[in-house]
């Protein structure tokens, strides 16, 4: 049986992840010819996407940056044993990565840092004309949305976000469904990020995923900085898992946008509760006073007159799920439960097992190549949303998940936080298109498919 490693290496799949774009089928590349990709960030998902680079024969690995020398070392031990180059190191302090960025050997660069230094990265690499593909979420505030379209606008150069759950097999199958109008006119959405974080907010100071209760400067791994967006905000700080998928089912930027949204919080005590049931009552962190809600909702409304519904909850026990819900005139796709109805399809007032209607309408993409996707990580859609990346930069055209989805779809993030200060306040989304949403296509990528 053909492995995945070998058919990546031995097979040219210049195109796969984004032959359905205009123009993209008629593009050659030259497989002689490699993109240099420079790696900011080898953490725990830098060193995931490099370990998936490494797998290709169209890509060289020339430079890599973390403030860790023990990720440095990690990185570097699995480019040694792919046979890859020796690639130049950077991580003397926080802002050597735009060393890295000046390299002329450096063609595209992968940013997965925390969250604070996306945008910053992002907007430095396009600065540096290098094509820039940014972890989620991109931007913190609305001023950074805006640089990451000013500068992409000025500069001419692109960047995507990375956000894999675009790629997942049954969001792919949900989307085909929806563009060929199984459902009918598209009417509301639910989606989120619901999935218990508290072991990686918190960990014993000795592992990255203990039961201890150390954050920040005592933290290792995301604990050293995510778990302090906890204690200083009080928004929905990481919506795009979710809400990434939604934004292309229902065309956002593409003939619709996001008008205006709402949010609201609990009261947070699962924090909180986590520190003294694992570190007691007297331990320093339980006075620790938590801002963020453990459960945020927010209401998107958008100009096509859907309605989209947001749940961020990682502070408080439960299972893993982002809580899609796919809702037409005609029938609706709910994740939990894995249950889809169609009216005239499905027995009246009963819903169908989902996987019948999945497999039907599998996309295209998993179809053709999800034997080789599925060790890639996160059940392959890591595998499909690298690759596009990898092939929008070679040929140096806009990415499938462009600088304007990047922008709207993190700006979620502040204007959660106005409105929840707010009492609920209505905030209205910024048009990060300047009215280009009207004329824009909508995604060929996917749509061409059919």
């Amino acid at each position: 049986m053909t492995t995945r490693r070998n058919f990546i290496r031995n097979t040219s799949i210049a195109g796969l992840g984004l032959v359905a774009v205009p123009g993209f089928a008629n593009t050659s590349f030259s497989a002689a010819d490699k993109l240099n990709i420079g790696l900011i960030g080898v953490g725990l998902r830098g060193t995931n996407h490099l370990q998936n680079l490494l797998l290709r024969k169209d890509v060289n690995v020339t430079a890599i940056c973390d403030l860790d020398d023990n990720r440095i070392a990690i990185a570097k031990k699995h480019i040694a044993e792919a046979k890859g180059k020796v690639p130049k190191v950077f991580g003397a302090n926080d802002l050597d990565y735009k060393n890295l960025l000046a390299l002329q050997e450096v063609d595209a660069v992968i940013i997965a840092t925390p969250w604070l230094w996306h945008t910053r990265m992002t907007v430095d690499a396009m600065e540096a004309g290098k094509y820039a593909g940014v972890e989620v979420s991109a931007s913190n505030t609305l001023e950074e949305c805006w640089d990451l379209v000013n500068t992409h606008e000025r500069t001419g150069t692109h960047m995507m976000i990375l956000e894999n759950v675009n790629y997942r097999r049954d969001v792919l199958a949900v989307l085909n469904m929806v563009k060929q109008n199984v459902f009918g006119e598209m009417v509301h959405y639910r989606c989120g990020y619901q999935h218990d974080l508290r072991h990686v907010k918190f960990n014993d100071g000795k592992t990255a995923y203990g039961k201890g209760v150390e954050f920040g400067e005592k933290g290792i791994s995301e604990s050293k900085w995510r778990t302090n967006h906890s204690v200083k905000r009080n928004a929905d700080v990481y919506p795009t898992h979710g809400l990434g998928p939604i934004a292309v089912m229902a065309d956002v930027n593409r003939g619709n946008r996001f008008v205006s949204m709402t949010s609201h919080a609990s009261k947070g005590i699962g924090l909180h509760n986590y520190i003294v049931k694992e570190g007691g009552k007297d331990h320093t962190n339980a006075n620790v006073k938590f801002k963020q809600g453990d459960v945020i909702t927010s209401t998107i409304d958008t100009a096509n007159g859907e309605t989209i519904i947001i749940t961020h909850d990682c502070n408080l026990p439960r299972p893993y799920s982002l809580g899609f819900r796919a809702q037409g005139a005609n029938g609706l796709w709910e994740v939990d439960g894995s249950r889809i109805y169609v009216e005239g399809e499905s027995e009246p007032h009963k819903w169908d097992e989902a996987q019948p209607w999945l497999d039907k309408y599998d996309h295209p993409l998993w179809k053709k190549y999800g034997e080789y996707a599925l060790n890639a990580g996160h059940g392959g859609m890591d595998f499909f949303v690298l690759n596009s990346f990898v092939e929008s930069a070679k040929q140096n055209i806009a990415p499938p998940l462009d600088a304007y989805d990047a922008a709207a779809w993190s700006a979620v993030t502040p204007l959660s936080e106005v409105s929840i200060a707010n009492n609920g306040e209505p905030q209205d989304f910024p048009d990060f298109t300047r009215g280009l949403w009207m004329k824009r296509t909508p995604y060929q990528w996917m749509k061409e498919m059919y």
